[in-house]
């Protein structure tokens, strides 16, 4: 997440927010936020919920997966790892194109 932090200036030029989700109780995302200098927050979702809802649940825990979700809710983007922000922005670039 420390490219996201570095390219935030990047992804709020494309008109993008990002919001980050974790199972971790909202306590440790606030104290990892911090001592990361993130420019956003992490979300919790201690019961999977919304993991599950993406489909970004695995047989032993979460997989880590990257969504782009846009105005109207509808998912233009997905991929499972952390794939680079260039990659995360090309998606972006494409999808505002299209508007």
């Amino acid at each position: 997440m420390s490219s996201l932090r570095d390219d935030a200036p990047r992804f709020e030029a494309a008109d993008t927010v990002i919001h980050p989700v974790n199972p971790a109780p909202v306590e440790r995302h606030g104290r990892w936020v911090a001592k990361q200098g993130f420019p956003f927050l992490i979300l919790s979702d201690p019961d999977k919920a919304v993991a599950k809802s993406y489909g970004a649940k695995g047989l032993i825990g979460i997989s880590r997966t990257v969504f782009i979700v846009d105005r109207d809710g509808r998912i233009v983007f997905r991929e499972a790892g952390m794939p680079a922000d260039e990659k995360l922005l090309q998606a972006i670039a494409e999808r505002n194109a299209r508007r």
